[in-house]
Order: structure tokens, then sequence, then C-alpha cells
């Protein structure tokens, strides 16, 4: 389930808890449709998050809530497809998640629950930055959807995702002013 990337880490951030700005991040994929032909991208929203950067590093523990509904990839018809209870059913399951509680490295081992079924995700923090008070992150992985139970359209739709997140992450809270 990982993405094998170089990971470059430019500043660690401070020791503390973060709340992630959810304006401010986003999770990003590219998948493969109609037999794996054409590309597809899209965008999921991050409706809350927190990050605790703990002593040692590998003691960090992430928290974070997507709106499943948020799917989009430009298209109408597939985005409504994909969130029907074929695909995600996001009238159910309105939200997925993502806890992790050890950072090996700069691979975060976290859980991801998708339609209520939770399963192993490993995300490659590929670079981090750090300003006063807050800090930035991205980190990539490569997520299997039929372990989720996301099975149908096999073959029209893409198995994987290859997923990049972008997360601004402020101390304790939304940023200020002057931190934007």
């Amino acid at each position: 389930m990982d993405t094998n990337r170089t990971a470059h880490t430019t500043a660690a951030p401070a020791l503390g808890h973060y709340e992630i700005d959810p304006d401010a991040s986003i999770i990003e994929f590219t998948t493969r449709h109609v037999f794996g032909l054409l590309p597809v991208r899209g965008t999921f929203a991050i409706r809350s998050g927190s990050i605790d950067i703990n002593e040692p590093l590998d003691d960090c523990a992430v928290r974070v809530e997507l709106d499943a509904a948020s799917f989009a990839t430009g298209s109408r018809q597939r985005d409504d497809a994909v969130r029907s209870a074929r695909f995600l059913d996001t009238a159910r399951h309105p939200l997925m998640t993502f806890a992790a509680d050890r950072l090996d490295g700069t691979t975060l081992h976290g859980t991801l629950t998708v339609r209520g079924i939770a399963r192993p995700v490993h995300l490659s923090v590929a670079e981090s930055a750090s300003s006063a008070g807050s800090f930035t992150a991205r980190a990539t992985a490569r997520v299997d959807r039929t372990v989720f139970g996301v099975t149908a359209s096999r073959g029209m739709a893409g198995r994987h995702l290859d997923v990049a997140v972008r997360v601004r992450c402020v101390r304790g809270g939304r940023p200020l002013a002057q931190d934007l």
C-alpha cells in the first residue's frame, strides 16, 4: 500500500499539539478507468484533524476525518456514481478516517477506515517545513479500494488510488492572521 518515493524532510515541527487547517489542506488522488487506459484525478476534503508531535518522534499521533461526499473528479456523473451505495455509500458512511500512532523514519503507519472497514495504510512523508506555530507536510500512499469493499465496476474503474496528502497544521488551532 505504499508508494515508493524518495522521502525528503526539510524541517521537523516543534513538539506539541497541532490542528489541521482544512481550508489549506487537501487529499489528491490519481487512478485509471476504462480498462486502465484513461487517467482520473480527483480530490477529497479534510473535515478535521490533529497531529501530536511527541518525543521521540516515532510516537507521533495523527487523527484525520475526511468528508466522503467531497469526492470530486470534475465529472458529475462519475462523482455521483462513486458517492452512491455501489462505491463509497456516503449516505451511510459520510466520514472516512485515518489514525496513526507510529512514525518509522519517514513512514507514518496508520489505519484508514472507509465504509466502516479499517485497513492498514502507510504514508510516506515526502517533505515537511516548519514556521513559527505551524508546519506543512506532504505525504503519499497507494490505496487498494477493493480491501475496503469498494469493488464495483471491476475493470472499468481502477483498483488503486495513488494518494498525495498536503496538510497545513497550526499549533493548537486555527491560524492567526500573521501566520497566513
